[in-house]
């Protein structure tokens, strides 16, 4: 019996140690030699057959053959994952000397460089930023702005609506004021930066979608001359300091006086050119002293209190800035169109 346990041990020995021998085989090795019906667990169970003195020694040699097919398996697994381990890092080496591949980095929307740019005018001049939401009341958008149901000026405002005759996509960020007038008392200064909405075709200058930002002062003893200086800083601060401004009357609803407000060209000085059609002047924004009725309707008394507003497309700024010819470019998302500014 001896003997047989030597030679179970030399067999499971040999095929443990063959080259090819895997995680897969060496289970089968166990299985074979290990195994509730392995080899070595027959010739155990027939030690009862033995002599009292041979059991001892024969159970000894069984443990040793166990101990070193265990050990073996053992470390033939080990030698696996170690070859295997090898093999990956080998095949997973990186060459640092390799040169890396380059991120891109967005650029800032021109659209967004003009808003900020305005913004830090408009604050260095005492005014706050205010914002409201894009789906809007039509009595925000336009009643407490002194437009009511079938007035002449919705047609110019044709917006998106969301229910009937409710809710709609604001036409101008204007409803933003008035929001801020019925919650705020005087002295108010804003300016109210965003998103807007018209039902328009889109061509080179115009969209269903672009950005205003509008500005509203209430205090008491405002004056057109407020709102003529604190435009005139405005121009100078953005086009340069030789910029000049210039009022045409005009009629909005919700401001009266009004006005069509106009700046010196700044590229050939008022002389004549291209950007400005030989004019010398060009259109930015239109402005005006609030409407008495606008004041009421957000609960301020129009006989204490006055203010100016004003309002400009930011797209109309960014396009005269960087001489642009097409609005469609900003909204096309090409990379090379951004990466100019």
């Amino acid at each position: 019996m001896k003997e047989k346990l030597n030679s179970i041990r030399q067999s499971a020995l040999e095929q443990i140690n063959q080259r090819d021998t895997d995680n897969a085989k060496l289970e089968e090795i166990r299985v074979k030699y290990l195994g509730k019906k392995g080899e070595l667990t027959a010739v155990l169970r027939g030690m009862g057959q033995l002599a009292p003195e041979e059991r001892p020694v024969i159970g000894q040699t069984a443990n040793e053959v166990r101990e070193d097919i265990e050990k073996a398996i053992a470390e033939k697994k080990q030698s696996l994952a170690a070859a295997a381990l090898e093999l990956k890092l080998k095949d997973e080496k990186l060459d640092v000397t390799v040169p890396g591949k380059k991120s891109k980095i967005g650029h800032i929307h021109p659209l967004t460089l003009v808003q900020r740019e305005l913004e830090d005018v408009f604050i260095g001049m005492g005014f706050s930023i205010a914002e409201g939401p894009e789906v809007e009341y039509d009595y925000y958008n336009f009643q407490a702005l002194n437009i009511p149901e079938n007035h002449p000026a919705r047609d110019t405002q044709d917006t998106f609506y969301i229910t009937d005759d409710k809710i709609l996509l604001r036409s101008q960020t204007s409803s933003v004021q008035a929001r801020v007038m019925e919650k705020q008392k005087p002295p108010i200064r804003i300016i109210s930066p965003g998103r807007v909405y018209r039902s328009d075709a889109m061509d080179a200058t115009h969209s269903p979608l672009f950005h205003q930002m509008e500005g509203l002062a209430v205090d008491e003893g405002i004056t057109m001359g407020d709102l003529k200086g604190m435009l005139e800083t405005f121009a100078k601060t953005e086009f340069g300091e030789d910029t000049k401004i210039r009022f045409r009357p005009h009629h909005f609803p919700f401001t009266e006086p009004s006005a069509e407000v106009d700046i010196s060209c700044f590229m050939c000085g008022g002389k004549g050119c291209r950007l400005c059609k030989g004019e010398g002047w060009i259109e930015i924004l239109g402005a005006g002293m609030v409407h008495p009725n606008v004041l009421s309707m957000c609960g301020i008394d129009p006989e204490k209190y006055s203010g100016f507003a004003f309002g400009m497309g930011l797209e109309r700024i960014a396009m005269l800035k960087y001489h642009i010819d097409d609005i469609r470019m900003f909204y096309e998302n090409d990379v090379r169109f951004i990466e100019q500014f």
